[in-house]
């Protein structure tokens, strides 16, 4: 039986953190693509990406497989596209280094050691491997494969109006205000650094969330004059207000910047990297997570479109009112177009049979590659916004974005299950 009465931590990282810097060069890179191939009337289906970033002191790289349009590629004089020695066409790294300095400077950097302006970007992108493209491209009426095995994972509570757990919810939304005061420039907060982590810890009683007993904020401070208590003084205000009425007390326990001084941030002071926040941009560790990031990746990677599906499905699930919490996963063979496997999980909480939903979940979506990415209506440029405060309880935007965050199938699935 589930425990009622307990305490669980959630942590967030700021979109000026190494990690997610890299996350959003690698979002930008895959919305560059997508909107290039609208341009020249390139079928956004026929899009490939799967793109890696990695950052340190004054310095990116951006690597990976990618299929882009022409404007993309590297041409002669003449206009001819060149090819590497295997024939396979040159990518052009101006337009990619230009979408990384813009994504650099919009979060914020221009210290010495990481400057969008002055930082050196490498791009090391080249073509699709040929091997992987047999099994996800489609042929005639054959359906588009997976682009990779592998499980991925769904969540819904109704712990929150946005159906996320509280502890991930609000440690993101602590940083995500942050952000806005900070860019803002209002009154001391100002005087922060792109470069931040949160972490809450929550006290639950009969299975609600009712307080907070820990906070733990890290954040860069430009003046070096700053200390602990001094950066305490300007963020209290901040995570106060994006906190619920009453959650913090007098026994609430705060530690900001606890190792003193922070003013040596993002990329100069810690190596980033692609994919390696994946717990922060799902659940916060309240639910099990399948092991593939997300950013960097079109929708044809099924570690990105499947994991929107999951978290989609759950929702509405919970949302229709079957469950308070819910638990989905999804298995998938790369170039096989149909899930192996559908899995649901209610936690003792559902007003349905499980094994009668998991069917019921096949047929009010299409959960083959193409399916996903036709009914969340994926092939478009609308990922740079995920890359920091989650992938997940956000809301849906007029571009398309956060599409997974509708609960439009609530209808569909209460007449499959009735």
């Amino acid at each position: 039986m589930a425990r009622s009465s307990y305490q669980f931590t959630s942590e967030s990282v700021s979109e000026g953190h190494p990690d997610k810097v890299c996350d959003r060069i690698s979002d930008e890179i895959v919305d560059l693509v997508f909107r290039e191939a609208k341009k020249v009337g390139m079928d956004p289906a026929k899009v490939r990406i799967a793109c890696e970033t990695l950052a340190t002191t004054n310095r990116l790289v951006i690597a990976g497989e990618v299929r882009v349009p022409e404007t993309l590629l590297k041409k002669d004089k003449a206009g001819n596209v060149l090819t590497d020695a295997s024939g396979a066409p040159l990518v052009n790294p101006s337009k990619f280094k230009s979408a990384a300095r813009k994504a650099i400077r919009a979060i914020g950097y221009e210290q010495s050691g990481f400057h969008w302006k002055t930082a050196k970007i490498e791009v090391l992108l080249h073509g699709q491997s040929a091997d992987i493209a047999q099994g996800v491209d489609e042929s005639g009426n054959k359906d588009v494969g997976a682009g990779d095995q592998g499980i991925m994972f769904g969540y819904a509570s109704r712990e929150t109006p946005e159906l996320l757990p509280a502890p991930i919810y609000y440690a993101h939304k602590i940083l995500e205000d942050l952000t806005i005061a900070r860019k803002a420039n209002v009154g001391p907060a100002g005087k922060l650094g792109p470069d931040a982590k949160s972490q809450v810890t929550i006290r639950y009683e009969n299975g609600h969330p009712v307080g907070v007993t820990q906070i733990v904020l890290s954040t860069q401070h430009l003046d070096e004059t700053l200390t602990s208590a001094d950066v305490r003084k300007i963020v209290e205000p901040i995570i106060r207000a994006a906190l619920p009425d009453g959650w913090i007390s007098d026994e609430t326990v705060w530690h900001v910047n606890p190792t003193g001084k922070f003013v040596v941030g993002g990329p100069d002071g810690d190596a980033g990297l692609t994919g390696r926040k994946i717990i922060v941009d799902t659940y916060g560790g309240a639910a099990p997570h399948g092991g593939g990031a997300f950013s960097g990746k079109d929708p044809t990677k099924v570690d990105r479109s499947a994991a929107y599906a999951a978290r989609y499905l759950a929702k509405n699930v919970v949302a229709a009112g079957l469950a308070e919490r819910a638990t989905i996963q999804l298995s998938y063979a790369i170039g096989v177009a149909k899930p192996l496997s559908i899995y649901v999980d209610l936690h003792g909480t559902g007003k349905v049979d499980e094994a009668r939903l998991e069917k019921a979940l096949a047929e009010v979506m299409d959960l083959t590659p193409r399916g996903i990415r036709t009914h969340l209506d994926l092939n478009k440029p609308i990922y740079a916004k995920t890359s920091a405060y989650g992938h997940f309880g956000r809301k849906p935007g007029r571009d398309g974005s956060f599409s997974w965050e509708k609960t439009d199938l609530v209808k569909a699935l209460k007449a499959a299950v009735a």
